[in-house]
């Protein structure tokens, strides 16, 4: 069965219809995950649905997040896609880590979190410095709920400070923008592959 990922585009635009450089961003992530037979079903723009705060999987009436969950774990691979704000990834990137919070209590018989034996990357776009920053917390916010970060996980461009100029309206990617994606389409591929074939065991509880 072919490996498939999803993509998280947490923009602040609700309006999927408005042009996101983080899209453009997963763009270039899906077509080199493309070459190692992966592939990207769709791109969730989460500020577009009724995500609850919380840290549970699902905080009642009109919360969106339980579909979301589903959707999201019935892949392989999750890209998560990030404006920088702040010198940080977007609230609405730290609203999806947050309600992933409940995957610690949602263990398995062998202490496995529901994202056990998944990988997750990072796309981060931005006009300031924060890229190392917010890959770095979310690397360690995903690892802590069970998701596996294959090596060089993060796929990042960023622009002048204050600058005028978005990574969507670039005429080509930036030829080590290119080099990292294909990097991370590979070992990610490589590792999704590794833990469908493996998976990992867990603890007897």
């Amino acid at each position: 069965m072919p490996l498939t990922a999803i993509a998280l585009n947490c923009t602040l635009k609700s309006d999927a219809s408005e042009t996101s450089s983080t899209d453009t961003m997963i763009a270039v992530l899906a077509k080199a995950l493309g070459e190692h037979d992966v592939t990207v079903t769709e791109t969730v723009r989460v500020a577009a649905l009724n995500i609850k705060p919380g840290v549970t999987s699902d905080e009642g009436e009109g919360d969106e997040w339980p579909a979301l969950r589903a959707k999201i774990l019935r892949h392989d691979i999750l890209i998560l896609g990030t404006p920088i704000w702040l010198g940080q990834p977007s609230s609405i990137a730290k609203r999806v880590l947050e309600r992933m919070d409940a995957f610690l209590d949602e263990t398995d018989d062998q202490g496995r979190m529901p994202s056990t034996g998944k990988v997750a990357v990072c796309a981060i776009v931005g006009n300031e410095d924060g890229a190392h920053a917010s890959s770095a917390l979310m690397f360690q916010a995903l690892n802590d709920v069970g998701w596996t970060i294959p090596p060089g996980a993060a796929c990042y461009w960023v622009g002048e400070a204050m600058g005028d100029k978005d990574f969507k309206d670039l005429k080509q990617t930036p030829e080590k923008v290119q080099q990292t994606a294909d990097m991370l389409a590979s070992n990610a591929a490589h590792m999704a592959a590794l833990l469908r074939q493996n998976p990992f065991p867990g603890v007897e509880e």
